[in-house]
This record gives C-alpha cells, sequence and structure tokens, in this order.
C-alpha cells in the first residue's frame, strides 16, 4: 500500500491540565564519544532553560565488590585505572563551553550499562533520560540491540534519544503517535505535560496500515476522547496511510517538519519482545529526528 497523504481534522484548545511536568534532574549516559556528546549538548541546552541539573553517568562494567575506591588498592588493578581515566575524562568534560553555568554531578556505576542506568535514575529520581544513539541495523539490531533500545524498552522514566548534533533545540512541532487505548492514556499525559513546558504545539497521529485500520470517525473519536480532559494546548489531529506504523510515523514527521517525535512503549522483554517487535525502538535506531518515549 503505498503511502497517502495525511488527513488533517482539526486544531483544537484544550482548558485545562492536571500534570505538571518538571526538568529538575537530567541523566547524560556517556562513554564520551562524540554521539554521548551530542546528547549532553541538549541536556544542557534543556538545563540552562529549565535551571537543571545534570547527571553525567559514566559506567565500569567492573565488579563492584573488588573496587575500593578510596584506596589505590584493589583485587582488580585495571579497575583503579579505568577509574582514574574516567575521572580524567570527566574533568575535561566539564571544561566544555556549553556546559559552564549548569550544576553537572560526576556518576559512576559499576554495573551493566541498561541496569546501571535505570538504577542510577531510581536514586537520583532523574526527570529525563537524554541519550546518544547511533541506530543499529540488520543483524545487529534483532538479536544484539543496543544499550539505548533496552534503556527505552524498561525506563519508567521517560527517555529523550538523540542521533544528531544540534547547535540549537527548539522543540515546536512535536508529533505523538498512538494506538491511543486506555492503556496509552499515562504516558499521554507525561507527553502533554511535557509539550506545555516547551511550549510545543502536538500533532497527535493515528497511523492505518493494511493490518492496522482505523475509520476516519473511529480514529478521530478516539484523539478527541483523550484531550477532553487533558491540559492547554494546540493539538491536530491526524490520520495518515502508510506501508507500516513505522514508515507512517517517520514520513509524517517528515511532512510537519517536527522537532520531535513522542510515542509509549510497551516494555516487553524476553520473547514477547522478540515475537512482538518495539516500534518505539524502532524508531530509535531509524528517525534521525530526537525521539522521546513514555513508559506504559
Amino acid at each position: 500500500m503505498k503511502s497517502s497523504q495525511f488527513l488533517f481534522v482539526n486544531l483544537l484548545v484544550i482548558n485545562h491540565i492536571n500534570v505538571e511536568y518538571m526538568l529538575n534532574k537530567l541523566l547524560v549516559p556517556t562513554d564520551f564519544s562524540p554521539l554521548a556528546e551530542n546528547a549532553l549538548k541538549i541536556a544542557a541546552q534543556l538545563a540552562r532553560k529549565h535551571d537543571s541539573e545534570i547527571y553525567l553517568l559514566h559506567m565500569l562494567e567492573l565488579p563492584l565488590q573488588q573496587i575500593d575506591a578510596m584506596s589505590s588498592h584493589s583485587d582488580l588493578p585495571e579497575a583503579v585505572y579505568f577509574m582514574r581515566l574516567a575521572h580524567k575524562r570527566f574533568e575535561e568534560i566539564m571544561e566544555k563551553d556549553f556546559l559552564k553555568g549548569i550544576k553537572v554531578h560526576e556518576t559512576v556505576n559499576f554495573h551493566e550499562t541498561s541496569d546501571g542506568i535505570l538504577e542510577t535514575c531510581a536514586e537520583y529520581n532523574i526527570d529525563l533520560v537524554v541519550m546518544g544513539s547511533h541506530g543499529a541495523h540488520g543483524f545487529k539490531e534483532m538479536f544484539i540491540g543496543s544499550n539505548t533500545e533496552k534503556v527505552v524498552r524498561t525506563s519508567n522514566v521517560p527517555v529523550l534519544v538523540i542521533k544528531n548534533e544540534h547547535l540549537t533545540l527548539d522543540i515546536k512541532e512535536f508529533v505523538y503517535a498512538s494506538s491511543f487505548t486506555e492503556e496509552n492514556k499515562a504516558p499521554f499525559k507525561k507527553a502533554v505535560a511535557l509539550a506545555n513546558m516547551l511550549n510545543a504545539r502536538m500533532h497527535l497521529l493515528v497511523i492505518n496500515t493494511i493490518n492496522n485500520f482505523y475509520t476516519t470517525a473511529h480514529a478521530d473519536d478516539l484523539m478527541k476522547g483523550f484531550i477532553a480532559d487533558s491540559k492547554p494546548d494546540e493539538f491536530t489531529l491526524n490520520i495518515y496511510n502508510d506501508e507500516t506504523i513505522e514508515k507512517g510515523i517517520l514520513n509524517f514527521s517528515k511532512l510537519v517538519n517536527a522537532d520531535l517525535i513522542g510515542m509509549s512503549t510497551h516494555g516487553r522483554q524476553g520473547l514477547a519482545h522478540f515475537f512482538n517487535g518495539s516500534i518505539s525502538e524502532d524508531l530509535v535506531n531509524h528517525a534521525r529526528r530526537p525521539v522521546i518515549t513514555f513508559k506504559m
């Protein structure tokens, strides 16, 4: 089935809101690569605008019980070396101009990367994770996956994934794709609160495919039901036909020149994730635009 033009339904203004989105604490995992620095630059922009603190996290996948950070002795001598090297790199990155005036916490965790990120989120009550990603393709995407994908799938904290360097990230057009079913209501409220805080217009989006078809009336009713008790902001309601849901989201986002793509994620793991797949993870892999996910 070929892509069709989207159906623009109407523009609505909603009059009340119950959820306030705060960006007090941002977590940025780093391996000190250019990709991680791209994410840190975006976090710095958000922190400067919203008076946030940044927790810059580096993972050392070493046995914690063999490490004494206060001693020069260790059952694992290379652990001390890598800790000192990480500290040196922290010092270097703290000197970057884009971090001047921002409170940045140097944080090290010794678990596997994805587990360490989730643990750090809980420990410091993080409001948003900002991660860099290069995406994955083919067999690597299917069988290995990336740390970013694992965090997107399992994090209770919203995750913002950055692919490219953005000198400025001014989010004005925010595409939010959903099936707009009952389980999507909680993450949708978080997304609307974020859009309000960023002063961004939300384009609510339902994708029609051959195997996942909504009539215009049904899709319209679903979206209107969601925003009936939502918050003050502008929404456009849109239906877009495409070959797959992922392609539909990407093509529609290009059409409206979206600054940000958002959606909820199920958090499937194991065989359920393997057989059902995850549209949010596919978007993280393939979208060139920033993607933010909210856990159901």
